[in-house]
């Protein structure tokens, strides 16, 4: 069933219905006339905001619509020109006109009289933004965008040939739970070669982009990227110390944790060392969970689970169910990973990912549908910019449903499958952690470090590596595990964004401990901290849920401690 496009109520008509978001002939004049518009009174500097949000919305769904068709066609031409016009020829006149506006707004005259209450936190952003502006800079970020697609087209076109079928690489994922550890060695063997193929040019795109970045953060009077990064992301509730402590808090009760689970593992497998390709596989021999075959079937067993969880949340979820909302399978030409998308003018969420009939994809599913609900509850904010909470939230929404899914998982699997996955899930919250805490690592020393060599590069990594990774063999894979950030999208495409994953991941499990003791009173925290998008500082957001807004030491261990006491009590 196709859908008609709708637009979502809005507080102004500044936009026109039929408005393409991707010509500047529609959308500059628009613009300018914000810029050139008369300002008397501070209801004047108001109906501004509006009519720029309402105009916002237009351009960053029309980007959107088009992000999202180029991951669904990496190999489709015409898609990925009409994406690289819109980089190349939309982007640097949208960010030259933003940055004016947004100049012309922190500089009105009238801006102290806004209650700042209800604009504070807009008006602190746009203030960052400004100081951080910088014309030369535009180009820069044409060039890095484009450098990123590169990647993921490189990923996308990345197959392998496995018992004469040619597989994309997330459909190699179910071979790494066949209890024939053969199979999973040549699987393993199989995609970590493929893989390694394009490393050297990997790398080239890499070195462009960190030399890109540290450009930006020059032209910018920053002492480095690092500096740059903090503050487009408005990260003005933590500092790199903060996420050092993080670090120490992970290696220091995450990583024994995940030591301990791999010594049962390799105790249970029967072996002495374990590889790689032991991680995924059942450790008892049981056969490999697969929990559904097929789109329509992870879809109607994700809904059984929100009318279960809470009726509005199904009732939510299946709105998405009509139109062009879910992209879940995985095939040739499609990027890797997964996300949730808006398409900010509908308000209508999009979900992406590459499913191959394993739990991962359940848990993928129902990740994407918190971020979704997230989207759908705040949808009613006239302000686009408080429709993207921070991102050390919005993971809040998607994390927590996967903890709170756990005792609705027998809509996919028997009781004692579902153990396993509940097992399975909260020993990978553990894993997680210790992840971001390599990951944040990694990028915290690349750009303190600007003038890095590859090798370089590639040595901290292994350092990283041994002191946040499992405890397993690498031998006779020493290169593949030097290139095992190349796996890690975020790292090309969205610098400095992951320590969220961490941050959002503590934030989770205190809902989970909510939720586990009163559920009716978590889902209405969730209602109604989701619904604040991100008009509220961090701290008061995590306030809102009835969380906590640390990742200090003594939250870690407290969390982790309840998680350990979980898993004690599942079977193997």
């Amino acid at each position: 069933m196709t859908a008609t496009m709708t637009l979502y109520p809005t507080a102004t008509d500044f936009a026109p219905a039929d408005l393409d978001g991707t010509d500047w002939s529609q959308v500059g004049p628009l613009y300018q006339s914000l810029l050139d518009r008369t300002l008397k009174c501070k209801g004047c500097l108001e109906g501004l905001l509006l009519d720029r949000s309402e105009l916002d919305a237009a351009v960053c769904e029309a980007y959107s619509t088009l992000y999202i068709e180029m991951t669904r066609h990496t190999d489709d031409k015409e898609i990925k020109a009409a994406f690289l016009r819109f980089v190349e020829e939309m982007e640097p006149k949208i960010k030259d006109i933003s940055f004016k506006l947004d100049r012309r707004i922190v500089q009105c005259p009238f801006v102290d009289d806004l209650d700042q209450e209800r604009y504070g936190v807009m008006l602190r952003n746009m203030d960052a933004d400004v100081k951080l502006f910088r014309e030369e800079n535009i180009e820069l970020e044409v060039e890095e965008t484009k450098l990123g697609q590169q990647y993921a087209e490189m990923c996308g076109e990345m197959t392998v040939q496995f018992q004469g079928e040619e597989k994309t690489l997330p459909q190699m994922s179910p071979y790494m739970q066949e209890n024939d550890r053969t199979v999973r060695e040549e699987a393993f063997q199989l995609v970590a070669s493929r893989r390694l193929q394009d490393s050297e040019k990997m790398d080239e795109i890499f070195d462009r982009m960190i030399a890109i970045r540290n450009t930006k953060a020059d032209n910018a009077d920053l002492e480095d990227y690092r500096d740059w990064a903090f503050c487009s992301k408005h990260r003005f509730d933590y500092t790199p110390s903060t996420c050092e402590s993080f670090h120490r808090a992970i290696r220091e009760n995450a990583v024994p944790i995940m030591h301990a689970s791999n010594a049962r593992r390799s105790k249970s497998l029967g072996v002495d060392v374990l590889r790689p390709w032991d991680l995924d596989v059942d450790p008892l021999g049981r056969q490999p969970l697969r929990p559904f075959s097929g789109q329509q079937e992870l879809v109607d067993g994700a809904s059984r689970i929100f009318h279960r969880m809470e009726p509005s949340l199904g009732e939510l979820f299946d709105t998405m169910r009509e139109g062009d909302s879910l992209d879940l399978e995985s095939r040739k030409g499609k990027a890797p990973g997964g996300y949730q998308s808006d398409r900010e003018r509908q308000r209508r969420p999009f979900i992406f990912m590459n499913a191959a009939g394993v739990m991962r994809d359940v848990d993928t599913m129902i990740h994407e549908a918190g971020h979704a609900f997230h989207a759908m509850l705040s949808r009613n904010e006239p302000l686009v910019s408080y429709r993207h909470p921070p991102i050390e939230f919005a993971e809040v929404a998607s994390m927590s449903m996967e903890l709170i899914a756990h005792p609705f998982l027998d809509e996919f699997l028997n009781e004692d499958e579902a153990d396993r996955a509940r097992r399975k899930h909260l020993e990978g919250v553990v894993d997680t952690l210790c992840w971001v805490a390599t990951i944040d690592a990694f990028q915290h020393w690349l750009y303190t470090h600007p003038h890095h060599t590859q090798d370089q590069r590639d040595i901290y990594w292994l350092e990283l590596h041994a002191l946040y990774g499992p405890d397993v063999s690498w031998e006779g894979l020493e290169q593949e595990r030097t290139k095992l950030w190349h796996r890690q999208l975020h790292l090309f495409e969205v610098p400095f964004y992951y320590i969220e994953y961490g941050i959002a991941q503590l934030g989770a499990l205190q809902m989970w401990m909510i939720y586990r003791e009163d559920p009716a009173r978590a889902i209405e925290l969730y209602h109604a901290a989701m619904s604040l998008g991100g008009s509220r500082p961090l701290p008061e957001l995590f306030e809102a849920a009835g969380l906590v807004f640390d990742f200090g030491p003594v939250t870690v261990a407290r969390l982790l401690a309840e998680v350990e006491t979980e898993l004690a009590k599942l079977p193997e």
